[in-house]
């Protein structure tokens, strides 16, 4: 796409604009994040931005969550077709990659990374308190997650069953 963007009188009402806000106080958690709930990866995902009704606002070519999480939580290792970006809200974060989680970075708040697609990644809240962590995965379908054997291992053992597809 090329070009500039042409100036309009488009000008929606308030109760337009209204209907394209997500209310952070009226935000439900999702629990579509079944490996959350492996011991050390609890947390807590709210939907803002991808595919309705599970998202408030419908995507654009991105997918926006926020992710709350206690002191030593994570998300763990997983991979997506598409690459994701994490910004801490507040709060220390650790985020990890590779075919182990081997490498690492620490964030703070407003630092951002990108995550490049087929590269494994996870984060973890390294700080003393509750934090919030931004994350968004690119593309109208971020493509299912996958784990590597060990996170399905541990999930098994704490009795879930990850999906396959």
């Amino acid at each position: 796409m090329s070009g500039i963007a042409p100036i309009t009188d488009a000008n929606p009402s308030v109760e337009e604009m209204e209907a394209r806000v997500a209310r952070f106080a009226a935000l439900r958690p999702t629990a579509d994040y079944v490996d959350a709930g492996i011991p050390g990866c609890e947390r807590t995902t709210y939907r803002v931005l991808g595919e309705r009704p599970e998202a408030p606002l419908a995507a654009e070519d991105f997918h926006i969550n926020l992710v709350r999480c206690a002191p030593g939580k994570s998300a763990p290792l997983h991979n997506h077709l598409t690459q994701e970006v994490f910004m801490p809200l507040s709060g220390e974060w650790e985020v990890f990659w590779g075919p182990r989680g081997e490498r690492s970075l620490r964030l703070g708040p407003w630092d951002t990374v990108g995550i490049p697609p087929g590269v494994s990644r996870g984060f973890r809240n390294v700080g003393a308190e509750e934090a919030m962590l931004l994350g968004i995965a690119g593309g109208r379908d971020p493509g299912r997650i996958n784990w590597p054997e060990p996170v399905r291992d541990a999930a098994r053992a704490a009795g879930i069953e990850l999906p396959n597809d």
